[in-house]
């Protein structure tokens, strides 16, 4: 290896290296404190394996059982640490593969890079073996892409990559490298990317916005909080509880900004949303002050725009210009960092009681308790319910653990009644409704985050498409306390079928293999409860277990999730039953 040094234009001495473009990858890498990566080898990134080999006590690579198992690891280790998730794959189906994985980051706002190997330069265009354009695929899904043919340009894309992937609202971010950019060679210097012309990743608060902010709030008989995952993101939790408690307001959250507060939290109301909370979701258009802080007015929260909130004024907190008016109109909005600005806003509030206000949601609460909770926790019927599962892994658990569910049924179950009592608890997919999600990104999870009980929560279904990631959780030794809910049906599309189809169960009902013999066939301890008696003890069994464990629960069949807002209604329209 040989060092020289060159000279930049301000006459300082950088020392360089002469290194191949697939060791500058993993060094880079490791320059921005990369510990972990997700991935699955190939022909077009080989060079950048025989680096990883090389590197072993530096950086550890993960073999997920498929790219997309790698993208969910990524997104479940970024969203339980606030760190940037990576994934590496080969060109091709090894690069297409990943394109879920980067639609769902792109959608929830989770910081990812991803690299991709590719065919040599001089056969890009030519539909050489395992070319694809994996930049003009994965444009629409992520934050910024490139693609790398130069060996000298890689120190300095994978900077910009980190950058931006992390910086203001973070997102994936994916660069394609050329085989030959791999294998030729650099003098390899390292900058961390720190500014990139034309982007302004938070944009600063204008004090005006929010003074008038504080005064609306100040004048409100009938304020309500709804925040998002933007809260988690920048790390302004305590700042939110400050908020709300000083004010007084209650405040509700959409579903990846659960655990930002203590679910048990005075003035903490419930989730908003399709199957969220009664008071919430009815109160929101009874409220005279919408308070929105770091969410975006999903459709699933929304309901019907042309009835939501008309009677309230909107403010919005938002890191995003592009997500202001776009589907709700606001009265004032405050652009930044939610940090900072709710810091900023804090002084500005007066102290403030609003207890008949909150005593509404105590009455609705109450009824929806009668109608649905007390039926989903305390059942009296025959068959177990997913609801009985959540409420002995809280007992367990002492609502201390990260759940990371699925898509289905199961994850609004999980969402609705797990504990949370830490912050980023809650790791599902939001925007994209990715089944397959909850297995590979509960390992991601654990592995940034060992010291926390990890407990992945799936429906048969989306388990199964992604069922062979148990091996990379037997291979790396990661105790993930994995439970499926098995009803035998593709449960949520079921429920709707019921509803709005007539019964018409086209598609939806499972003929499941054995769960059990499956994951002890990856050497991980497994059981299948059946009867209601058995639950306790197993649940009790599982969450003692040092290693990881398969907990199979069998469930009713055909038992439906309420609250309910069906698609298009107003959230006033929520049905309980």
């Amino acid at each position: 290896m040989e060092t020289q040094t060159i000279k930049d234009i301000n006459k300082t001495t950088k020392a360089t290296e002469r290194i191949s473009g697939s060791e500058a990858i993993v060094r880079s890498l490791i320059e921005e404190g990369t510990e972990i990566i997700y991935g699955y080898p190939g022909g077009a990134i080989m060079p950048v394996y025989d680096e990883l080999y090389k590197y072993q006590g530096k950086i550890h690579h993960v073999l997920t059982r498929h790219e997309q198992g790698a993208t969910h690891s990524a997104q479940g280790y970024a969203r339980i640490s606030g760190k940037v998730g990576v994934a590496i794959a080969t060109s091709g189906p090894g690069a297409t593969n990943l394109i879920t994985g980067i639609a769902d980051a792109q959608i929830d706002s989770t910081p990812m890079v991803c690299i991709t190997g590719q065919v040599f330069s001089h056969l890009l265009g030519s539909d050489a073996f395992q070319e694809t354009d994996i930049v003009g695929i994965s444009t629409p899904v992520t934050k910024w892409n490139c693609q790398v043919t130069k060996a000298s340009d890689i120190p300095a894309a994978i900077a910009k990559a980190f950058y931006i992937a992390k910086s203001g609202r973070p997102g994936p971010v994916l660069i394609d490298i050329t085989k030959d950019a791999q294998i030729d060679e650099l003098d390899f210097f390292y900058e961390k990317c720190t500014q990139v012309r034309s982007y302004n990743p938070i944009p600063k608060t204008d004090a005006s916005s929010l003074k008038a902010a504080a005064e609306i709030i100040n004048k409100a008989k009938k304020p309500l909080i709804v925040w998002g995952q933007g809260v988690i993101l920048s790390e302004a939790e305590a700042q939110l509880k400050a908020v709300i408690e000083k004010a007084d307001i209650p405040a509700a959250w959409t579903i990846l900004g659960a655990s930002a507060i203590p679910t048990s939290h005075p003035l903490n109301v419930g989730m908003v949303g399709m199957h969220g909370n009664y008071a919430p979701n009815k109160l929101t258009n009874e409220c005279d002050v919408l308070i929105a802080i770091g969410m975006r007015f999903d459709d699933r929260v929304t309901g019907s725009l042309s009835t939501y909130a008309k009677q309230a004024k909107v403010i919005h907190f938002e890191i995003d210009p592009a997500e202001v008016d776009k589907n709700v109109k606001t009265d004032v909005a405050v652009l930044g960092d939610a940090k900072a600005s709710l810091e900023l806003l804090l002084p500005l509030l007066n102290e403030a009681k609003h207890t008949d206000w909150l005593q509404e949601f105590k009455d609705l609460y109450e009824i929806e308790y009668e109608k649905v909770i007390k039926n989903d926790l305390y059942p009296t019927k025959e068959g177990i319910t997913m609801g009985e599962v959540l409420k002995e892994i809280n007992i367990q658990s002492k609502g201390e653990a990260a759940i990371v569910s699925d898509v289905g049924q199961h994850q609004m179950i999980a969402c609705r009644y797990a504990d949370f009592n830490v912050t980023k608890s809650n790791i599902t997919s939001g925007g994209l409704g990715t089944m397959g999600f909850g297995l590979p990104a509960a390992i991601g999870a654990k592995m940034a985050a060992p010291e926390r009980e990890v407990v992945s929560i799936s429906g048969d279904g989306g388990y199964q498409m992604t069922i062979q990631e148990l091996g990379t959780i037997f291979q790396q030794k990661a105790a993930v306390k994995v439970v499926v809910l098995n009803n035998d049906f593709l449960g949520m599309v079921r429920q709707w079928q019921q509803l709005f189809f007539d019964k018409r169960y086209a598609s939806t009902e499972m003929v499941n293999p054995n769960f059990v013999a499956i994951a002890e066939g990856y050497y991980i301890k497994a059981k299948k409860v059946t009867k209601r008696e058995e639950l306790a003890d197993a649940v009790a069994e599982m969450m003692a277990s040092k290693e990881a464990y398969f907990l199979e629960v069998c469930v009713e069949k055909e038992d439906n999730v309420f609250p309910m807002i069906p698609t298009g209604a107003s959230v006033s329209d929520i049905r309980l039953e």
